[in-house]
């Protein structure tokens, strides 16, 4: 798996909310907002699944996922894609859900999803716009 570096961390803890987007089988795509997640380590983010439907389901069918980190206080513009796996039990899980439900006490907190990190790209604008970082 990729490890995002320290920049790449700083970028993905300055935002709020992340865009999150998957495909069903077919390919076609959803992207959602996503507020409750963290990074586990340096090649895990965890999201936690409070209202998905359609992310859930296309999780199910193609476990892939791609995040944009981009935004007020992140110096630069990232793509950052990643293996995904859907849990609803067990110790990471159940402490995920405690922060959780601390920041955010009117949600389900029904499961997670574990994003192991495989790729991530520049989406800055210019000629390098695309390449890969890691």
């Amino acid at each position: 798996m990729v490890q995002l570096t320290e920049d790449l961390i700083e970028a993905f803890n300055a935002l709020r909310i992340i865009p999150l987007a998957t495909a069903d089988k077919n390919g076609v795509p959803n992207v959602a907002p996503m507020g409750a997640k963290t990074l586990a380590d340096p090649e895990t983010i965890l999201v936690m699944d409070n209202f998905m439907q359609k992310t859930v389901a296309n999780i199910r069918e193609n476990p892939k996922a791609a995040i944009y980190v981009w935004g007020e206080g992140v110096k630069g513009c990232f793509q950052v894609h990643g293996d995904v796996t859907y849990v609803n039990e067990g110790e990471q899980f159940e402490t995920f859900r405690k922060e959780t439900l601390e920041r955010m006490p009117n949600v389900p907190a029904k499961g997670m999803l574990v994003i192991k990190i495989t790729d991530v790209y520049t989406c800055t604008a210019g000629p390098g716009a695309g390449d890969k970082l890691i």
